[in-house]
């Protein structure tokens, strides 16, 4: 039965990771392993589970079907082996976070750091997506989110600053060059240095003062994909190649220095904090409900 098991979960974690070397770095087993594993259920059951290419690896439609009705199933086997933690005189275990790359930036370091000092046995997983992802089919015990991103039927508790803001900066030398602007219209004529999102739509740039909202499409000499190579657009807006709108934590060190001018910071807009969000019909595993109850301390 433990072979099953672990044959099974195999199974499940190459469809996540959409191939086998993907899956041996989350799950800590080697390839080859898991290779064997995927080969002996596929045996076992008749029938192929994976489409393999030398590129690629997807579930056939019956590995799809097992895939679907694998991950609740496995959900309450850990759920139901988790029960014992309650004995323990800490809980330990494994926490899986799914969070976008702004959270993982600016608002999880204190949080983990007291964490984990607090918890000894607990081990934390934090996977940097920013797209939407079900976090229970992308293998985590919760993700963070803000709140237009959140899923349905979801508790959400608050987790960081409660109001963030939107920057916009540039360097010194770039706005001596071209000018301050005064108006966020006047940013047409700027170069801007924007994200772009994994649906490849561009965000537009948002400002607002005394009840007025301003909408701008930023054009300019740079497109970044948005969490993984925000840092670039940053260094380039340093460098003087133009203007950036960012989280403001995110602006706020080079700004401390002087390498970054803050640009119309009577308009940069403030939205609600993220949250942790997470099934409320699901067993919490210990070491998710020792992370609520931190975070809500």
């Amino acid at each position: 039965m433990a072979t099953e098991l672990d044959d099974l979960s195999a199974f499940v974690a190459v469809v996540r990771a959409a191939g086998f070397r993907d899956a041996a770095r989350a799950s800590q087993v080697s390839a080859s392993k898991l290779s064997e594993a995927v080969r002996r259920l596929e045996a076992r059951l008749g029938v192929r589970l994976l489409n393999r290419t030398t590129r690629s690896v997807a579930a056939t439609e019956a590995g799809q079907r097992l895939f679907e009705r694998l991950v609740p199933a496995l959900g309450e086997v850990e759920a139901a082996l988790d029960v014992v933690n309650a004995f323990r005189d800490r809980p330990a275990g494994t926490l899986k976070l799914n969070v976008p790359a702004s959270v993982a930036r600016l608002v999880l370091p204190p949080i983990i750091a007291g964490f984990l000092k607090e918890y000894p046995d607990i081990r934390m997983e934090v996977t940097v997506e920013d797209s939407f992802v079900d976090v229970l089919a992308a293998g985590a015990d919760a993700g963070i989110r803000y709140d237009e991103r959140l899923e349905q039927d979801m508790i959400a508790v608050p987790i960081g600053p409660r109001i963030q803001r939107f920057a916009t900066a540039a360097s010194p030398a770039y706005l001596d060059a071209r000018g301050r602007p005064q108006h966020p219209r006047e940013l047409l004529g700027h170069d801007c240095l924007s994200g772009r999102f994994a649906s490849g739509r561009v965000p537009t740039w948002e400002f607002e003062r005394a009840g007025e909202v301003v909408r701008i499409d930023p054009i300019g000499p740079l497109v970044v994909r948005l969490g993984a190579a925000v840092d670039l657009a940053v260094e380039t807006a340093v460098a003087g190649l133009g203007v950036i709108h960012l989280f403001e934590g995110w602006l706020s060190p080079h700004i401390a220095t002087g390498a970054l001018e803050p640009v119309l910071p009577d308009w940069w807009q403030e939205f609600s904090g993220p949250f942790l969000y997470y099934p409320g019909r699901r067993h919490l595993p210990a070491p998710l409900r020792a992370f609520v109850d931190f975070i809500k301390r």
